[in-house]
């Protein structure tokens, strides 16, 4: 390449770079352990996803059947991945087994030659499927609810088959954070059975098709839970959360506390209107996550689709509730497997320690080329100056994070990137030996110092590609870090130094190269 091209080419790069990195304070992200925040990896049990599309698949088998008039006992969830149905005649059973074999190709007939008994399990394949929309899901639903809390630029990814891993930069209240990425936010409507009596209750004796859930007791003053009052509901919930489509907080003008209010779309107001029309004087329960809220009387046949949940401690309660309804319910149970916070003043302390480590180790690696390679060494710290620039500058235009290991990596490749000048100064002193000029030297060196060097950070770099694969965020930041300086590293040493060499010898009568 002509010598004027070169430089032009060089003098575009670094401006690029500069121009990328300032203001540096706003273009180059910092990770959590030097920003400070949180990080949390979210397991997500799959298995319960699965155990809830099988009841769910029961449930809409019994309206099938009685819609199609075809009389049964019962339909029943066997265990997590299969449902029994026992039907009341053969003709039953026929119509049964055809109209499951029509409209439930993922169930799997395992039945044994019972009388008038069907047995079906979800095939494996229907299994993964619902097991990998689980974690998809509660991904999406994770960052609708990140979004209304309003924490700026967080990371949210999946990192493997069952987990999510959330990166909360600049948090101020983790507690909070995680009880609003955590909660389930299931919304679920029952019938209550108010024909079961206390004692009934207290033994456990209740009807087949109800179920016990609990409304909590709080002190108004310390909002420590002090009790827990029995609800008797039927099992089936007549509505859920999932035609919900709007949640705010607002205060009851009789008792004037915190309530949040929630509308439905068209299909779940008209529902909502038929199942209040049907239940006049019954009472019907608001439960969320299995706690019930609230159980008002039905007075009459409510339209509109509109409805308040009341019962929350705080206004902060409310506020957090209506951005998980508004959000979404998370289609499976998640547990908090992995939880780290970093504060501010640690993530500082974190970025003085690492700029200390790496201005002394380029200080000593400075005075090093000095020393020993003179005026070729005053070229290779231009070169490692530019290196750190064109990193940083990167870093700055494509949105990569600098974390603690990225620092590591940075001061690792500032080392490295004196690897390469070390191989070409070295031949071309072993080319000077053998007699020839300075610019024939030099010439020669950069040829036979090539291969060597890309063959070094080829290796590397593929190190690196694994490490960024496999890797956690802290380790990923490692890898990108490495692979840029490598890179950046590659260009300075074979393009930028040998353009200052051929500008320094060219139109020179140099008999002796001081390298």
């Amino acid at each position: 390449m002509n010598l004027k091209l070169r430089w032009a080419f060089i003098a575009i790069v670094i401006a690029w770079a500069l121009f990328s990195m300032f203001p540096l304070n706003e273009n180059l992200k910092l990770g959590l352990d030097l920003h400070g925040g949180m990080h949390v990896v979210l397991g997500v049990d799959t298995d319960a996803a699965v155990e809830a599309k099988v009841e769910s698949i029961a449930n809409q088998l019994r309206k099938e059947l009685a819609t199609e008039k075809i009389d049964f006992s019962y339909v029943q969830k066997t265990d997590m991945t299969s449902v029994s149905i026992a039907l009341k005649s053969p003709e039953a059973f026929d119509k049964a087994k055809a109209l499951i074999a029509e409209n439930y190709p993922s169930l799997q007939d395992i039945s044994i030659s019972k009388e008038n008994m069907l047995s079906y399990m979800l095939e494996s394949q229907a299994m993964d499927r619902v097991r990998e929309y689980a974690v998809d899901q509660s991904l999406e639903v994770v960052r609708n609810r990140i979004d209304e809390f309003g924490v700026s630029e967080p990371v949210i990814q999946r990192q493997s088959k069952k987990q999510v891993v959330v990166q909360l930069p600049g948090v101020t209240d983790p507690d909070r954070a995680i009880n609003l990425i955590g909660k389930t936010a299931q919304l679920k409507f029952y019938i209550v059975d108010d024909n079961v009596s206390s004692s009934e209750i207290e033994s456990g004796n209740i009807p087949f098709d109800d179920v016990i859930l609990y409304q909590k007791q709080t002190d108004p003053v310390t909002g420590q839970t002090v009790g827990r009052v029995p609800f008797v509901l039927k099992k089936d919930a007549v509505l859920t959360g999932d035609y919900l489509v709007d949640a705010e907080v607002n205060i009851s003008s009789t008792y004037n506390q915190p309530i949040v209010q929630f509308r439905m779309d068209a299909a779940g107001s008209k529902l909502f209107e038929e199942i209040t029309g049907d239940n006049i004087g019954n009472r019907m329960a608001i439960v969320l996550d299995d706690n019930v809220y609230s159980a008002p009387v039905i007075k009459s046949r409510i339209p509109g689709g509109s409805a308040y949940i009341d019962g929350m401690d705080s206004m902060q309660d409310a506020k957090d509730l209506a951005i998980v309804l508004r959000a979404g319910s998370l289609p499976a149970p998640v547990s908090i497997e992995e939880n780290r916070t970093v504060g501010p003043s640690l993530g500082q302390d974190s970025i003085n320690s690492g700029l200390k480590a790496a201005m002394i180790g380029l200080l000593l690696i400075v005075i090093f080329m000095l020393v020993y390679y003179r005026l070729a060494g005053v070229i290779a710290n231009i070169a490692l100056a530019t290196n750190f620039v064109l990193i940083l500058g990167v870093m700055s235009q494509f949105g990569a994070t600098l974390t603690l290991p990225g620092i590591a990596g940075i001061i690792l490749t500032i080392g490295m990137s004196v690897d390469a000048n070390v191989l070409i100064f070295e031949r071309v002193r072993e080319e000077i030996r053998m007699g020839r000029t300075p610019m024939n030297a030099l010439e020669y060196g950069y040829e036979k110092a090539f291969s060597t060097i890309m063959d070094a950070n080829i290796t590397t770099i593929i190190a690196a590609i694994v490490l960024f694969q496999f890797g956690t965020g802290p380790i990923k930041g490692f890898a990108i870090t490495l692979s840029i300086g490598i890179l950046a590293s590659l260009f300075t040493a074979i393009f930028v130094t040998k353009a200052v060499f051929w500008t320094f010898l060219r139109n020179r009568d140099i008999e002796k190269l001081s390298i």
